[in-house]
Parts: structure tokens; sequence; C-alpha cells
């Protein structure tokens, strides 16, 4: 049960529905948007919204008021524009730091994504990454990937507030549909790659679970339990909207890596609403 105020740093995909959850819990929850034409929305939704921005400073009205949550959920991803993704990711967090820091925030909830792990060919888990430790598994990383790792240490080792990290996979649901991903591209590689998808239903009931069970200083990923290939997925999506399926490289004998979602379950007893993502497609 959550006896806490709860605030949502930034309310889109994730953190709009999980806002909607948690208040009806009766959970008192703050949440931000960087849209003015989203906050009565959110007011509508029973949310107490707050205009704020990260660019990279945080900037916006009464923002120590939205700090004055217990628990703050941490869901702003890195720039795919900014010119040093890194840099200007590590100035976002810190700002978000900070403020929570001189709030009243004791844990944090980061939505981070299995983009910290490199490209292998085997199975990870969360052992095999540690926060901030690049080198743990070495590997290519986008450069995104590389600024949430990074992002991860410093969250973790701030001794202001206790910190879980949530590495979400691919994530679709909602309006965003895996048949749109890939449609009409042609000659992809790595067809037989294993997917790490989690669904948006997932995403909302694994973060309550955390939030109810305390479960702090932590490491989790999250992402469903079958791992269908990219060409299988991907095609199926695509025939299932009515759109051109995308072509792989059938010559392309690399795979990659497959995230292991084991520790959740046994930690949380969380059972995946959504633990196969091909056979959503057809549900």
């Amino acid at each position: 049960m959550i006896d806490s105020d709860v605030s949502i740093l930034g309310c889109g995909w994730l953190g709009r529905p999980l806002a909607q959850h948690l208040v009806a819990q009766d959970v008192r929850v703050r949440g931000s948007t960087t849209t003015p034409e989203k906050v009565d929305a959110l007011r509508e939704d029973g949310v107490e919204p707050y205009l704020l921005t990260l660019t990279p400073e945080l900037t916006g009205e009464d923002e120590s008021a939205f700090f004055a949550s217990p628990i703050l959920v941490l869901n702003v991803p890195p720039s795919r524009t900014a010119d040093d993704a890194k840099a200007h990711y590590r100035r976002q967090i810190d700002a978000v730091r900070e403020a929570a820091a001189h709030g009243a925030v004791e844990w944090v909830l980061f939505a981070s994504s299995t983009g910290v792990y490199p490209t292998v060919e085997r199975t990870v888990t969360e052992a095999d990454q540690p926060p901030g430790r690049p080198d743990a598994l070495p590997g290519t990383r986008r450069s995104t990937g590389r600024a949430v790792l990074a992002a991860e240490e410093r969250l973790m080792r701030d001794s202001s507030f206790a910190t879980t990290i949530v590495r979400f996979g691919g994530l679709y649901g909602g309006d965003r549909h895996p048949g749109r991903f890939l449609a009409g591209r042609s000659d992809i590689g790595r067809p037989e790659a294993p997917v790490n998808l989690i669904h948006q239903d997932d995403c909302v009931a694994l973060l309550a679970t955390l939030l109810d069970q305390n479960a702090q200083g932590e490491v989790f990923n999250a992402c469903a339990d079958a791992h269908p290939t990219r060409q299988a997925l991907y095609t199926r999506a695509a025939e299932v909207l009515g759109l051109e399926p995308p072509t792989f490289d059938e010559s392309d004998p690399t795979t990659g890596k497959r995230v292991d979602n084991q520790k959740v379950k046994d930690r949380c007893d969380y059972q995946f609403r959504h633990p196969d993502p091909l056979a959503d497609l057809d549900a």
C-alpha cells in the first residue's frame, strides 16, 4: 500500500497512465509536463499539474512544491538530438538531483532502459551490468544508452535519497504499435535477433508493484518473458496493421542480447500481463 505522495516527472506515454493508476488508489500525485496544453488534462485526471522543463536546467513555476513528495518517479529519457547526449543528460539529471535533495524526496524510481546493455549475443542480467560501469560488459552502445548508464550511477551514488533503477525494454501499447516501427523498410540486419519489449500495461503495473512493495535500492530489468525474433515480430506486426512488411538481410547471421526478467519476478512475485509480444498481435 502506497502511503506517501508521489511526484512523476514526465507525464507522457508512461507517466500519465501511472498517475491515473495511482490517483485511482487515492494516492496524491504531482505530475509534470512540458506542454501547456496538457496541464488541464492532468488536472482532470486528478493530478496536481506542474509545467516544468529541463533545458537542461530545471525551470518552471512552483518547482519546490513539485519536489515536496517523498517519492519521485523520474521518467525523462535522454535527448536524441543534443550534440552531446551524455553531457546534456548529465546536466538534466544533476538538475533533478539537486532539486530532489533540496526537497522532500526520499526515494527515486528511475525509468531507465535496456539500452544500457551493449550489443552482445547472449542473455544479460542486472548483475552483468552494474550502474555506471560500462567496462563490466564491454560492447557497442548507442550514445543514449551510454548516457542512461552514467545517469544510473549518479542517482545510485547520491546519498540524499534511495534509488531504484527500472530498465525498460522497447515500449509498445497504447498509441505505440510495433507494426509501425519497421514497416516498409528493407534490408534490415539481424533478422534472428531476439526482441526485448514491454507493454504499457506492464510498465504501469510493475512500477506500481515496486511502489507497493517499497523495493528501494534495486536494479530491475523490465521486459516480456518471450523474445520473438525481429523478423517474426515486425513482419507480423506490419501485417496486422495492413502495412508493407519490412524485409530483412537473410545473409546476416548475427543475433543480439536477450534481456532476462527473472529478478523482478522472483523479488516482487510479479507476473507479466503481456508475456508474449508476438501473441499480443493476434489477441
